[in-house]
């Protein structure tokens, strides 16, 4: 085991620090696209050749001048041996300093020492090169070249070490704060004047999410025909030809088998006026924690209920998930939702039974705390696909209803502000191995935005890496925002200290991390009052972290927040109060006044959700 555990911990970066031209072997170049193998291979190359070309630059302005300098001074022979003699100096001079200009990461810190280091090597390199000459010529070509050096040399020598000097802090600061006006105009012109909504489908199991989501993205294209087919096919085969379309969302074999949908699906499509990313969560109340993680990164909701006589009442009712899922959307910053009344083809279309659920639900989430304007019901058929992408024609609907469509409603959700001003911020949902160097994370970007060759700082870990490439949607970026879902590759860092829950930022502007902080919470329905030292277990974004309840600080005004009783004994049902919770391991987090996004949290105790809250401050 201690065998294969060193492999697994091996920095290979250390491989490529000297100058190593073969530690690389001949397939590697064929298991990894293009764009990585390019940075790959030159990061084990970064040595440069004096005598390798470099084709990028011009040497005939060189000669040019270096040559009416010359013909001043030389004539005949001895002109032309000290123009060979001092455009291969400036050859050797110059091929450095591009090698330095492009070279990424530390090495770029080097750049002052190049001009001098290089001038020397390159007068004792052709001092050598040159003893068959005579005394007299090899003066005279000395002298010429210094003053070339002199005359030619310094402008071109400022200059480039002015481009050397662009990726030292100040300069990049000047660039970053520029980029920074820039990344607004860069936004709107990537998305063509499309805005981003993060949406995810919640409700009760066999409600048809999956379904009626993968119907809707068939009917909008995003699935052809062929695929579909094959679909339909194979679900007849297993027995399910109900489940095709949710075959769509459903990738894996277990969750096709099962007919659940186990973790989060996640795809794009685009309506009339937004790029919208979906997020498919899991009903079934064994997988609520991956539910959690998908809602922690949406900004709008659709919660799918069933219509059928029975089948809402079970979702509704004590032990349903419907019920659940609006209190925790709810609770981590949703606050607009539309509501699909789903398999409405199974009650004939009427309007009492859309009445009563409508009823029924619409007094609950306001109780949870959504405001009616933001809440949308939409009548729907996830089988038939009615009502899902253009108004129903069906005869028994449109005698009641008149209302939006559920793509028009998608399109009509109004999107957060995007926090771009404020420091990065990543918080991390998978962990994989790439095929280069290097390795993966994918999450969802909360505040700042990023670009390619960026430092960044992973917490709790507290370990550097650089960003080496960024994925959106499957298509590699040069810089990705706040409200993105990306893909990261990056090096310098081992993968074993990354988990899920890690939260990248700038070194600069670091996240806070601890395992002590005071939070307000909100108690949901309980069956045993909370005491001190409580079990729960913590979910924040994409963490779920063993946590103890150690203080009761205070019960507090549920509306005015003010203290109604000090150090309480013990907390039920629906009181809101002031905690302190201690962590296992050290959890990155944020206080909910500066980062609301990264300041909420869940707490379940025994498979339910017993509370939410918000961290109001954080223990060193």
């Amino acid at each position: 085991m201690a065998r294969h555990r060193n492999v697994r911990g091996y920095n290979y970066d250390e491989d490529f620090e000297d100058d190593d031209l073969y530690g690389q072997s001949v397939e590697d170049d064929y298991c990894i696209s293009p764009s990585t193998a390019a940075q790959f291979i030159y990061s084990q190359r970064d040595k440069p050749s004096l005598v390798e070309p470099v084709e990028e630059y011009d040497y005939e302005g060189l000669k040019e001048s270096s040559s009416s300098l010359l013909n001043h001074q030389l004539s005949g022979i001895d002109q032309g041996k000290s123009i060979d003699s001092q455009s291969s100096r400036s050859e050797s001079e110059i091929v450095p300093k591009v090698a330095k200009m492009t070279v990424s990461g530390k090495k770029q810190t080097m750049g002052f020492e190049v001009p001098g280091v290089t001038e020397e090597n390159g007068h004792s390199f052709h001092t050598l090169q040159k003893e068959h000459l005579s005394e007299e010529t090899s003066i005279a070509s000395s002298d010429v070249l210094d003053t070339v050096s002199k005359s030619v040399l310094p402008s071109h020598t400022i200059q480039t070490s002015e481009e050397q000097n662009s990726p030292s802090v100040p300069v990049k600061k000047s660039g970053k704060l520029r980029q920074q006006i820039d990344i607004k105009a860069e936004l709107e012109k990537r998305q063509g004047g499309k805005q981003l909504l993060n949406l995810v489908v919640i409700g009760h199991v066999d409600a048809g999410k999956s379904t009626l989501m993968g119907h809707m993205l068939y009917l909008l294209g995003n699935v052809n025909k062929r695929t579909m087919h094959k679909y339909e096919q194979e679900s007849k085969k297993a027995g399910k030809a109900s489940f095709a379309y949710a075959w769509v969302l459903d990738e894996t074999g277990e969750e096709r088998e099962r007919g659940v949908t186990m973790d989060v699906g996640m795809t794009k499509f685009e309506t009339t006026t937004k790029v919208i990313t979906l997020m498919d969560a899991p009903g079934h109340k064994d997988f609520i924690p991956n539910m959690i993680t998908g809602a922690a990164q949406a900004d709008v909701a659709i919660l799918v209920v069933d219509a059928s006589r029975g089948e809402f009442e079970a979702g509704f009712e004590t032990g349903g998930q419907t019920r659940e899922h609006g209190l925790l959307v709810r609770s981590l910053g949703v606050t607009q939702l539309a509501v699909a009344v789903n398999k409405m083809d199974q009650v004939n279309w009427q309007q009492e039974r859309f009445q009563e659920i409508t009823g029924k639900l619409g007094h609950f989430l306001k109780q949870a705390g959504f405001k009616e304007s933001d809440v949308a019901f939409i009548p729907t058929s996830g089988l038939s696909g009615e009502n899902l992408i253009t108004r129903s024609q069906s005869g028994e609907l449109t005698k009641w209803y008149k209302g939006l469509c559920l793509l028009e409603q998608i399109d009509s959700f109004k999107p957060p502000q995007r926090s771009i001003d404020k420091p990065f911020r990543l918080c991390v949902s998978d962990v994989f191995k790439d095929q280069g160097s290097g390795f993966c994370v994918t999450g969802k970007i909360e505040a700042g935005y990023i670009q390619t060759g960026d430092r960044l700082l992973a917490m709790p870990p507290n370990e550097t890496c650089t960003a080496k490439g960024i994925t959106l949607h499957d298509e590699p970026v040069d810089w990705a925002a706040a409200g993105d879902h990306v893909s990261l590759t990056l090096v310098g860092m081992d993968i074993i200290k990354i988990n899920v829950g890690c939260i990248f930022c700038g070194p600069k502007e670091p996240i806070k991390s601890c395992t002590r902080f005071r939070a307000r919470i909100l108690i949901f329905n309980i069956e045993i009052p909370i005491t001190k030292g409580f079990p729960v277990l913590l979910h924040y974004q994409t963490v779920s972290e063993p946590a103890v309840i150690k203080r009761l600080i205070s019960v507090l005004n549920k509306s005015t927040g003010e203290v109604t009783k000090k150090k309480p004994k013990l907390l039920t049902k629906g009181q809101n109060a002031l905690v302190e919770l201690q962590t296992q391991r050290p959890v990155a987090l944020e206080l909910y006044k500066d980062f609301k996004e990264l300041g909420r949290f869940m707490l379940r105790y025994s498979g339910s959700t017993i509370a939410a809250g918000v961290v109001t401050e954080i223990k060193e």
